[in-house]
């Protein structure tokens, strides 16, 4: 009892406002200055951020470090171990992290409503959710070379990377748990755990490499492996956390309560997974696309080594993207609606101006960015002069995803898949195509087209934040905790 009063001590000091004293405390802050106001959302923001980046890097830097290894062992080991993790993996990636980022809704408004309990249950149904949607998605596994074939990928490649994404099967599973233990923890404000395991995850990453690839001789299938094991070791050390003792408030063992209102739970989780994988998959399209364009080899490379350096940039705004979703879930939860308006802007201003620095270096550093993948000189050129490109995607990229926690936080999800699939689908895509082969700009010119959807896409949702209506959201938040939430049985007591 003694850390559980401890623990809901130091929430209480992290939660802006509960229910019953939220009156009471915006009028205190009213009187603020922006000044005063800032550093303390600010404060607020990075206890979330911080930590998140940081487990974010470091997880990402995992699929870093397997691509690295692959990539010194030869150009169609590196093409295939980057479609695999790009393509193939980060199919289901992009669903299965769209479908967790349900709990950001819910968990996050739950904690801020003080409905502890309800937290752990959530988490359950999630883990329901995401074990069966994982099972149905291992045909992606198990018949990736034909479908690789079909769609224009030279048969070499193919052939390779369909061995690779079978031995990838494992980590596709890992998905399902990690996500939503992630989420879980994140809503708690207990991001640092996940910042601690993560480089764990890393450190044995690095080491099971080195030791399958070169010291075992075992290849790509080698670094494969050590993938597998390294997202398990993930997961397992989180469920350690939290199974005994690290969440007292939030985890009271299984409850049967996970089986309930599990197809309500699905339509949210859907449209949550729809809205994120729209998003994760259609960079991931621009290199299926470039497959189909003059030495296609050479492209395939350069373009991966890209999309690994933006991703890697990428898991900041990410982190942004949880931690303004959780800002703005807590305070709508507590009822504060100008509390989440103004979370939602300060979240925006931070991720810009780091985006803006990232921007920088890239063009700065532009002739050195293949150093860590590839020593060929043909990609190492190839990717000098797709890094103007990077620079925009990340400058954009840093404003986007902030939008979308906002989206995420106040479980208005649905809208913006609407706005991803028209914005990338309708208008990205298209346009790469024309000003790829059209006007013969080959890869250039399909990322151009591409970056001009995430344009659009960023402005609509900027438009969409600005206009909305954030009292009722607030209502609305209160109304879905009550809908989802039961009462706590240690509360009857």
């Amino acid at each position: 009892m003694g850390s559980a009063n401890r623990d809901e001590e130091f929430n209480e000091t992290l939660l802006p406002h509960s229910v019953s004293n939220g009156i009471a405390k915006r009028g205190v802050e009213d009187d603020k200055d922006i000044k005063t106001r800032i550093w303390i959302e600010s404060k607020k923001l990075w206890i979330i951020a911080g930590p998140s980046i940081f487990a974010r890097l470091a997880a990402y830097s995992m699929n870093v470090v397997t691509q690295a290894f692959a990539g010194h062992l030869g150009e169609v080991e590196l093409a295939s171990i980057s479609i695999a993790l790009n393509v193939i993996a980060g199919f289901d990636f992009g669903l299965l992290l769209g479908m967790a980022s349900a709990l950001e809704t819910l968990c996050g408004q739950a904690f801020g409503a003080k409905r502890y309990h309800m937290l752990g249950v959530y988490m359950q149904r999630s883990w329901i959710v995401l074990f069966l949607c994982s099972v149905l998605l291992l045909p992606l596994y198990t018949f990736a070379s034909p479908l690789l074939k079909l769609l224009g990928q030279p048969d070499d490649v193919a052939e390779q990377t369909g061995l690779v994404s079978l031995w990838f099967i494992p980590m596709h599973f890992s998905f399902a748990f990690l996500f939503p233990l992630q989420r879980f923890l994140q809503c708690q404000t207990k991001a640092g755990v996940l910042a601690w395991v993560s480089f764990l995850s890393l450190g044995v990453d690095l080491l099971l490499s080195w030791l399958f690839v070169y010291k075992f001789d075992f290849g790509v299938v080698g670094a494969a492996v050590a993938l597998d094991i390294s997202w398990w070791v993930f997961v397992i050390a989180l469920l350690g956390y939290t199974f005994w003792g690290g969440c007292p408030l939030t985890w009271k063992g299984f409850s049967m309560e996970a089986f309930s209102g599990l197809w309500e739970f699905l339509k949210l989780s859907a449209a949550s997974g729809v809205m994120l994988c729209l998003e994760n998959w259609y960079y991931r399209i621009l290199i299926l696309m470039t497959a189909n364009i003059k030495n296609a080899a050479i492209a395939v490379d350069a373009l991966s080594i890209c999309m690994g350096i933006n991703g890697w940039e990428m898991m900041i705004p990410v982190a942004f993207f949880a931690a303004t979703g959780v800002r703005v879930a807590n305070e709508l939860g507590a009822g504060n609606a100008k509390g989440a308006k103004f979370a939602t802007k300060v979240s925006v201003v931070h991720s810009t101006i780091i985006g803006i620095v990232f921007c920088v270096l890239v063009i700065v550093l532009r002739d050195q960015l293949s150093l860590i993948f590839s020593s060929s000189t043909a990609v190492m050129k190839a990717v000098e002069n797709l890094s103007y490109l990077l620079a925009v995607t990340i400058l954009f990229n840093s404003v986007q995803p902030v939008l979308s926690g906002v989206a995420v936080g106040s479980g208005w999800q649905a809208w913006v898949a609407y706005i991803n699939l028209g914005c990338y689908y309708l208008v990205g895509v298209p346009l790469g195509v024309v000003m790829g082969w059209v006007f013969d700009m080959g890869v250039k010119g399909i990322w151009s087209g591409m970056i001009f959807g995430t344009a659009v896409q960023t402005i609509v949702l900027a438009i969409i934040t600005m206009r909305r209506d954030w009292k009722k959201e607030a209502e609305k938040a209160t109304m879905h905790v009550n809908k989802w939430s039961s009462p706590d049985p240690d509360d009857q007591s």
